[in-house]
C-alpha cells in the first residue's frame, strides 16, 4: 500500500492532581475548547470534551502521525501553562502524571459522546475513582491499584 490511512477513536481521561486546584465551571468551556486548539495543532480532530472540577474526558479522533503518550502529553502540558495564566487560583493546577486512553469503535461512538456530554449528571451518581475502575474493568485493563491513583 503507498498510502498509510486510518481513523482511531480514542476515549482520553485524565484527573487533576491530588484533588489540589479543582477546574472552576466557569472557565472549563474555554479550557476545553483551548484544549481542542492543542489537539488539532496535532493533527488529530477533537470530537468532544468535557469534564467536571477534578477530571476530563476527550473523544477525538488520533493522528496516525503521533502517538497517544505524546498527544495526551501535550494537551496536559499546553493546558496546565495555559490555565495557570488565568489567576492566583490556578498558580498551583497540576494534572496527574497518568492518564486512561480507550479505543472506541465506530458503532459506539455515538454512546461515548452521549456519555461525556452528560458528565455533570453522571457523577450525581458516581465517583471518579468508580467510574475510572469501572472504564479498566470493561477494557480488561490489569493494574495494582496501590500505584493507580499515586502522582
Amino acid at each position: 500500500m503507498a498510502q498509510s490511512l486510518s481513523k482511531l477513536f480514542i476515549h482520553i481521561i485524565f484527573h487533576t492532581k491530588n484533588n489540589e486546584t479543582k477546574i472552576k465551571k466557569e472557565d472549563s468551556k474555554e479550557l476545553y475548547a483551548y484544549m481542542g486548539a492543542i489537539i488539532k495543532d496535532n493533527d488529530s480532530i477533537p470530537i468532544i470534551i468535557n469534564g467536571v472540577e477534578d477530571h476530563v474526558h476527550v473523544l477525538c479522533v488520533m493522528s496516525k502521525n503521533i502517538a497517544l503518550a505524546k498527544l495526551v502529553e501535550e494537551i496536559k502540558r499546553h493546558s496546565s501553562r495555559w490555565i495557570k495564566s488565568k489567576g492566583d487560583y490556578y498558580k498551583h493546577f497540576a494534572w496527574q502524571g497518568g492518564y486512561g486512553g480507550f479505543s472506541v469503535s465506530p458503532s459506539v461512538h455515538d454512546k461515548t459522546k452521549t456519555y461525556i456530554e452528560k458528565q455533570e449528571e453522571h457523577h450525581r451518581k458516581m465517583n471518579f475513582k468508580e467510574e475510572y475502575l469501572l472504564f479498566l474493568k470493561e477494557y480488561g485493563i490489569e493494574y495494582d491499584e496501590k500505584y493507580l491513583w499515586v502522582d
